[in-house]
């Protein structure tokens, strides 16, 4: 049974930055046709698509974020995970990691539990 589990520190300080970890089980990250994405839904808004990372290493970014966002991943513990640098309290919101299994399309069939981000001073 495959399954995704956000991590991360939950209060975050302006101007820092924010690492969160996407632990798989079930599915090896590295399995031919997985893409493997984070997004996020701030309180009030919709879903937003931050980033996305292939089974084979390749990255994609939002171009409102990319030059903010960063994602790799451990396959040797089958995590990837998202680091968005210089927060503002604009980034609160809970925060997804998500499977795509027909790219980059922005249609998934596993999703976290997700994961609250609160940037505050």
């Amino acid at each position: 049974q495959v399954q995704l589990q956000e991590s991360g520190p939950g209060l975050v300080k302006p101007s820092q930055t924010v690492s969160l970890t996407c632990t798989v089980s079930g599915v090896s990250i590295t399995t031919n046709g997985y893409y493997w994405n984070w997004a996020r839904q701030p309180p009030g808004k919709g879903l937003e698509w931050m980033g996305a990372i292939g089974y084979g290493g390749s990255t994609w970014y939002s171009p409102s974020l990319q030059s903010r966002t960063s994602i790799s991943r451990d396959t040797s513990t089958n995590q990837f995970t998202l680091r968005l640098s210089s927060v503002t309290p604009e980034d609160t919101a809970v925060y997804y990691c998500a499977r795509d299994s027909r790219g980059v399309t922005g249609t998934y069939d596993y999703w976290g539990q997700g994961t609250q981000v609160t940037v505050s001073s």
